[in-house]
């Protein structure tokens, strides 16, 4: 909420600067089922507007409900990681 918030501050007073991809880690896992589910439903309403939102999280729950995704996942060899498009 703060970043969605952020967002729409920053393009209020910004002089027509306009936010069009975003990045969150709020520590999703904190939340309990319902904020958790309240979180979702507000950005899955932000999926048909002009913005993008990119969510970096290790919670199930999101991986299950967000259909398009880039998945970090690491390299069983070495240090190194792959990257799985799911679409």
């Amino acid at each position: 909420a703060m970043a969605l918030g952020l967002s729409d501050t920053v393009q209020a007073n910004a002089g027509g600067i306009t936010l069009e991809t975003m990045f969150i880690d709020e520590g999703f896992g904190t939340l309990d089922e319902e904020s958790l589910s309240n979180a979702i439903n507000i950005l899955e309403s932000l999926a048909g507007s002009s913005r993008l939102v990119g969510i970096i999280s290790h919670v199930e729950e999101l991986k299950n409900r967000i259909p398009r995704q880039i998945r970090v996942i690491r390299n069983t060899i070495g240090s190194g990681s792959d990257v799985e498009i799911v679409v």
